[in-house]
């Protein structure tokens, strides 16, 4: 039934040890573009992008390093209402080069959620499976998937779910509603391997105004 492969899908994606994720979503009217590869202990390593401006993140021992582009940092800074006269000096503080923010520093928790596979797995868990219904067969990266569809409040989520193999969840795709998107799973228990940027390439958060959120 629907039910019971949701069930085995959501057991085994939730026991990987790792996982990359890539696609575009949008959140809160931006498009996100994302490349992330994630383990249990918390390191990743991937990309951002959001609207014109990109970003390279790595997480590791706690603390993320970001290396935007200008569009990035505009972006970014626009939105947590950094005064436009002030984000000029900060961008060329930054340009070029990583932004350290240590745990409990301005935007840690947030960073750190995209890096916490739990986290971003807590969705996979819910109870109450009794909208889905079995879509047709299809394939994702060449593996054969069974698909699950759910519609809901206008917006429709498929669910697509290996049939060799681990049954892991291999896609999700949302259409219709505020925030559609799509992100395709894939490298499920590979190692992910984070090394931190040299220090003479970073740029500590504490420089930034204290304000300044990341």
């Amino acid at each position: 039934t629907p039910e019971q492969i949701a069930d085995r899908a959501v057991d085994a994606t939730r026991s990987a040890d790792s996982l990359r994720m890539t696609g575009r979503v949008v959140s809160e009217g931006q498009d996100l573009d994302v490349d992330f590869s994630v383990d249990d202990q918390g390191s990743c390593r991937g990309r951002i992008g959001v609207d014109d401006g990109d970003a390279e993140l790595r997480r590791l021992d706690g603390v993320t390093y970001l290396k935007g582009d200008e569009a990035f940092w505009r972006i970014s800074m626009t939105e947590q209402g950094v005064p436009e006269n002030e984000i000029a000096p900060i961008i060329e503080l930054v340009k070029g080069r990583w932004l350290k923010i240590a745990p409990g520093q301005a935007g840690s928790a947030d960073l750190g959620e995209v890096c916490d596979l739990d986290s971003l797995l807590d969705d996979l868990g819910k109870d109450d499976r009794s909208g889905l219904t079995r879509g047709p067969d299809r394939e994702v990266d060449r593996t054969p998937v069974a698909t699950l569809v759910e519609k809901e409040s206008g917006e429709t989520t498929t669910v697509s779910v290996a049939q060799e193999g681990k049954p892991y969840i291999r896609q999700v795709v949302r259409t219709g509603g505020d925030e559609p998107g799509s992100m395709t799973l894939s490298e499920f228990d590979r190692p992910v391997r984070v090394t931190a940027p040299p220090a003479d390439e970073t740029v500590d958060l504490s420089r930034l105004d204290p304000g300044t959120r990341a």
